[in-house]
């Protein structure tokens, strides 16, 4: 946040730039790979003894698996705004979409991406300095298709 009070690339009411809708994709990207997996389940649970699990974890043979806590409301609101951004890049362009789509997955525990530049550009069976274009051709449309939507928005009073 800046001392206006906005995010970072956020230049006003109507106007964003490319580093606010990064910024607002890989946060949506980490806070959807931060959700649980899992929820409640309706199976049967059943009971059983917890000595030989405890002895286990008493000798350190079991490491817990690092999680991320589970993100706010406010958060996932954010997320649903920001993945909904990725369609407003045409169908026809859907290579775009799948880079931007793609590169938007930060890791939340580590905070880095995952899928690299050259991991993408092998599964498209491109190079990896064209998918960086094309993703900043993706980038560039969705602030044209963001700014718009805002002073709309704005506009009609909303």
């Amino acid at each position: 946040m800046n001392n206006n009070g906005r995010l970072a690339g956020d230049t006003g009411p109507g106007e964003v730039d490319a580093a606010f809708i990064i910024y607002r994709l890989e946060e949506a990207g980490a806070t959807l790979l931060a959700l649980p997996g899992t929820g409640y389940s309706t199976g049967l649970r059943v009971s059983h003894l917890d000595v030989l699990q405890t002895a286990v974890e008493a000798y350190g043979g079991e490491k817990g698996r690092v999680r991320p806590a589970v993100p706010g409301a406010a958060r996932i609101t954010r997320m649903d705004e920001a993945l909904a951004w990725i369609t407003m890049i045409p169908k026809d362009r859907y290579v775009l979409r799948r880079i931007v789509g793609a590169r938007c997955l930060v890791s939340p525990v580590t905070e880095r991406y995952l899928y690299s530049w050259r991991r993408l550009g092998e599964v498209l069976g491109a190079d990896h300095k064209a998918v960086q274009r094309w993703h900043a051709q993706g980038i560039d449309m969705l602030v044209g298709a963001v700014t718009a939507l805002r002073r709309m928005v704005t506009a009609v009073g909303g």
